[in-house]
Formats: C-alpha cells, sequence, structure tokens
C-alpha cells in the first residue's frame, strides 16, 4: 500500500490531509540539520554566511510552495524566480517588519550592513534590505524554526 507522499510523487492530485502546513512541513524535515548547530556557534557565524543559508532556505521554501499543483519546469522557474528577486525579497521584508521582535531586527540590521557588492542593476538599499531577509531567515531556521514557519507564512506568496 502506497503511502499519501507516493502517490502524489506518482501523480495523484490530492495533498495529504494534515495539521501542519506546508510550510512547518517543509522546515520539519529540514529541522534535524540545524538542531546540530549549538547557538553560541550561531552566534559566530557571519551575516553573510546567514544570508547565504537563508538564501538557500528560502529557494527551496518558494520552491516547495510552487510544486503544487503540478506545472511544467518552466512554469516552476518562472514563480520561484519571481519571489527570490531582491525587489520582492525587498517587499517581503518591509511587509514582516511591523511583526518582527527586537532580537530579529538586530538581525535584521546586522545583515544589511554585511550587504556587500550588489548586482549594478539594483538600487544598494534593494540589495541590503534582500540581504537582510536572507540573513533574518538564515538566523531563524538555525535557532527558532517555529518562529521561522510564523514569518513565511505571513508573506502569503501568490499562486
Amino acid at each position: 500500500m502506497k503511502s499519501k507522499e507516493e502517490g502524489l510523487l506518482d501523480g495523484q492530485d490530492e495533498a495529504p490531509k494534515e495539521s501542519l502546513s506546508w510550510t512547518q512541513t517543509l522546515l520539519l524535515t529540514t529541522a534535524p540539520l540545524s538542531q546540530q548547530i549549538s547557538f553560541s556557534q550561531v552566534q559566530k557565524i557571519s551575516p553573510a554566511a546567514l544570508a547565504y543559508l537563508g538564501d538557500a532556505i528560502y529557494e527551496l521554501y518558494a520552491r516547495m510552495f510552487y510544486l503544487l499543483p503540478l506545472q511544467r519546469p518552466e512554469t516552476y522557474h518562472r514563480l520561484v524566480v519571481a519571489q527570490v528577486r531582491a525587489e520582492t525579497q525587498a517587499l517581503h521584508l518591509r511587509s514582516l517588519t511591523p511583526h518582527l521582535r527586537d532580537t530579529e531586527l538586530e538581525i535584521v540590521r546586522r545583515g544589511r550592513n554585511a550587504a556587500t557588492g550588489r548586482p549594478k542593476r539594483l538600487d544598494p538599499e534593494i540589495y541590503q534590505q534582500a540581504t537582510s531577509l536572507e540573513t533574518l531567515i538564515g538566523y531563524l531556521y538555525l535557532t527558532d524554526y517555529q518562529r521561522l514557519t510564523e514569518l513565511l507564512e505571513i508573506l502569503h506568496l501568490e499562486k
């Protein structure tokens, strides 16, 4: 007998009916990776390294978000690229800012200050905001994935 997840992989349209959100499921499947790093070790990680991690986590989140309903690879790519562009990440950071705690705002500030170099097409402020969001995501992924889940759910990506 196949599990619901195996059914999804075989192309069946029904998603598993669980109490966890899509975001929570994604983060819980990767959570064991983050639990191998102590809080004191996280404090030593540079904002640029946190942004590097956050970039990967955010892109994975966007890819998982758009995975269903099934689509052509070109459509997936277009949808995900629209979400991971610096301009969109800057908008997301601005929408999250009212919901952030003081410690999270400090991580955002550190990420903004760590943003060096940028593509010529980008305004430096946009690049700093995008890097700040990635830094926050990387930090929360390592320290408080439940909080990361809450914040990602606030973003309301559009299908």
